[in-house]
């Protein structure tokens, strides 16, 4: 272990690092845990438009609280893992009740957080407060797992125990928020996954994955596992007029508590299936090409079937509970899963051309007459 490695990843950072990013400007710990939890697994690029739009809406932690779980959901949406954005409204409200509405900056307190844990907790701290604490995300794991030489999966136990000694041991005591956004910057611009850039890296010089021509093998992968393929068909039950049948799903499992198309189980009839359990009459369904959606342990092939409505869905109160005629033409601000929003946009679509074909049909007619 060198004694400048700070040193070196400090400098570099003063010239080369991020230095723009919209929580770097007035760092509160509630803007930095918002940037902190949608950078879970999702890079900068992505989130920082989500980000903007999150915080106009959320510009301090109370507004967060008292908002409404769908609204949430729904400047989430796209952005995936919504199990996040769960956990940051639940997180605010505990904020809220137990800490008078004031981010904690106790750091047992904030780890303690829904969605938090270690790293995030010193990463809010540091960037936030200051505070000396390390931090352990997947970019300072590429970074010291290549510097160090470390071999092993960094999500086994003692693989994860030695980078969390090496990163508390490289975290020095100034310029802690400079330098937990240094490492993320070196990690993510630099250290990369594939092809890392060790010409203009800081610390190539004692890299033991560059000495050894190993930065293709550290950190080593998750073991490979195949994932599952499973299926599900979705009911688009729609009346013609943009309004379409979604329920909300449960808050735990795939698309927790966002809006989805109904699931019509294997086996079952999609008619007598909807008479039964909807208290819907639709026609026999047209089935669409499957759309298939990838989740971390699994993969979903989604058989959509859209199906018009024999009867007036006005005449069915279900505002309120765990259904709702949802207008795709005036939409609300209701938090759905990705692939719903895509089928609605093909449903809008092929309504919106069937539409024209019939327009167009009435002009011609009414030139021949």
């Amino acid at each position: 272990m060198t004694d400048d490695f700070a040193d070196r990843v400090l400098a570099w950072y003063d010239i080369h690092g991020r230095h723009d990013l919209p929580w770097q400007q007035q760092a509160t710990p509630y803007r930095v845990w918002v940037s902190e939890i949608m950078l879970q697994q999702t890079q900068v690029a992505t989130v920082i438009d989500y980000y903007r739009r999150f915080m106009a809406r959320f510009p301090e932690l109370s507004t967060l609280a008292e908002a409404d779980l769908d609204e949430v959901l729904h400047l989430w949406s796209g952005l995936g893992y919504y199990a996040r954005a769960r956990n940051l409204h639940r997180a605010a409200m505990v904020i809220r009740d137990r800490h008078g509405g004031r981010f904690p900056e106790d750091f047992e307190a904030v780890a303690a957080l829904p969605g938090v844990g270690r790293s995030t907790a010193g990463a809010i701290l540091a960037l936030a407060c200051g505070q000396r604490h390390a931090i352990l995300d997947g970019n300072v794991k590429r970074v010291l797992a290549r510097f160090h030489g470390i071999d092993g999966w960094p999500g086994q136990a003692a693989v994860q125990r030695r980078l969390w000694e090496l990163a508390e041991a490289h975290t020095p005591r100034r310029r802690v928020a400079d330098y937990t956004q240094a490492m993320m910057d070196l990690g993510a611009t630099l250290c990369t996954r594939a092809r890392p850039d060790c010409g203009r890296c800081p610390l190539a010089a004692d890299c033991r994955a560059r000495a050894e021509g190993r930065q293709g093998e550290l950190p080593a992968p998750r073991p490979r596992r195949e994932r599952p393929l499973r299926r599900a068909r979705l009911l688009i039950a729609h009346d013609g007029q943009g309004r379409v049948l979604l329920e909300r799903r449960p808050p735990a499992g795939i698309w927790g508590g966002l809006w989805c198309l109904p699931e019509v189980p294997e086996g079952e009839a999609p008619v007598d299936w909807a008479a039964r359990e909807l208290g819907v009459r639709i026609a026999e369904p047209e089935s669409w090409p499957a759309l298939r959606h990838g989740f971390t342990h699994f993969v979903l092939d989604i058989g959509p079937l859209a199906a018009r409505v024999l009867e007036n869905p006005a005449d069915r109160v279900l505002e309120g509970g765990a259904r709702v005629w949802y207008n795709c033409r005036s939409p609300d601000q209701r938090g759905l899963a990705a692939p719903v929003a895509r089928l609605l946009e093909t449903l809008q679509a092929r309504q919106s051309g069937e539409q024209d074909d019939a327009d167009g049909a009435m002009r011609e007619a009414g030139h021949g007459g």
